[in-house]
C-alpha cells in the first residue's frame, strides 16, 4: 500500500494493487519450485504421466521436498478462503473462486493424505503458471495510469500479458491438464493399481475442476471478443469493472427502472415546486 501511494496510483488501483502483488509474488515462488520438482529433479512425472501411479503403495511415504510445496500450497489455500471472502475485491465469480478454494484445499489434503502427491504437483504446476501471467497482466494495468500520466509501456505490457494469458490458460489449463492429469487418473490408474482407493472421489473432485476452469475461460473469451470488436479500447479487469459499475449508484439507477416519460414528468413537477418555493 505504502509503494501504490509512492507511485501516485488512481485510488481504485491503489486498493487492489496489494492483493495482486501478493498473489504475484506467491504463485511465482510456487510455480517455479513446482518446475523445479518437474524439470530439475529425477520425477518423470510430466513427460512420462503415467509414472505418478508407478510403485503406488497406501501410507508410502512422502518425499521431503514434495511435501514442503503441499505445506505451501495448503496454507496458501486456506488463507484465500478468508482472503477471497473478506479481504479481497468482491468479482462476479467469487463464489465460483471460494468454491475453487473449497475443492483445492480438499484436493490438497485428501491427496497427501491418501497418497496421491504425485499428481497433486502435477496439477499445482499446471495451474499456477496463469496466476503468474494473470496478476502481472494486473499490476501493468494499474500502474499504466498514475501520477496523473499515462504510462504507454504499462499497456503494451498488459496488452501481451492478456493475449499470452489467453493462449496459455487454453494450453496448460484445457489442453495438458486432461492430456496428462485426467489421462493418468482416469485410466493409468487402474492399469496400475486395479483396486486403487477413492478412484471415483478424486476424479469427481478433478472434473469440478476442469469444469471451473471453462467457466472462466468463457469470461476470457468474451473479453478477447469485446476487445475484438471495439467494445473496449483497452485492457481492464473485466471482472472488476463489471461488478463495481453495477455497485456505482452514478451509473445505474436501484430500484424499479421508470418509463423516460415519466422520468421527465417527474423532473418537471420537481421544477414546477422549487419554482412555487421561490
Amino acid at each position: 500500500q505504502p509503494f501504490g501511494e509512492w507511485c501516485n496510483l488512481q485510488p481504485k488501483d491503489a486498493a487492489k494493487m496489494p492483493e495482486s502483488a501478493w498473489k504475484l509474488l506467491f504463485y511465482s515462488l510456487s510455480w517455479s519450485y513446482g518446475a523445479y520438482l518437474l524439470f530439475c529433479t529425477d520425477y518423470p512425472f510430466f513427460h512420462d504421466p503415467p509414472s505418478v501411479f508407478y510403485d503406488w503403495k497406501q501410507g508410502m511415504e512422502v518425499p521431503t521436498d514434495i511435501a514442503i510445496a503441499y505445506l505451501l500450497q495448503c496454507s496458501f489455500y486456506g488463507h484465500s478462503l478468508y482472503a477471497t471472502a473478506y479481504m479481497d475485491t468482491w468479482r462476479k465469480d467469487s463464489v465460483v473462486m471460494l468454491l475453487h478454494h473449497v475443492v483445492t484445499l480438499t484436493l490438497i489434503a485428501s491427496s497427501y493424505a491418501f497418497r496421491y502427491h504425485n499428481v497433486g504437483i502435477l496439477v499445482l504446476f499446471l495451474h499456477d503458471v496463469n496466476d503468474v501471467q494473470l496478476e502481472f497482466t494486473k499490476l501493468n494495468v494499474y500502474f499504466k495510469h498514475r501520477g496523473g500520466v499515462y504510462h504507454r509501456l504499462n499497456d503494451v505490457i498488459s496488452n501481451i500479458g492478456c493475449l499470452t494469458f489467453s493462449v496459455s490458460w487454453f494450453w496448460f489449463r484445457l489442453y495438458w491438464f486432461p492430456l496428462k492429469v485426467l489421462y493418468a487418473t482416469c485410466h493409468s490408474s487402474l492399469q496400475s493399481v486395479p483396486n486403487i482407493p477413492f478412484y471415483f472421489f478424486f476424479n469427481a473432485m478433478l472434473l469440478v475442476l476442469t469444469l471451473m476452469n471453462i467457466y472462466w475461460f468463457l469470461f476470457i473469451v468474451l473479453f478477447v471478443a469485446k476487445v475484438l470488436l471495439g467494445q473496449m479500447q483497452e485492457v481492464n479487469d473485466l471482472r472488476e469493472y463489471d461488478m463495481e459499475e453495477s455497485r456505482n449508484p452514478r451509473k445505474k439507477e436501484a430500484g424499479i427502472q421508470l418509463p423516460e416519460a415519466l422520468k421527465e414528468g417527474l423532473h418537471l413537477k420537481n421544477g414546477l415546486v422549487k419554482d412555487k418555493r421561490l
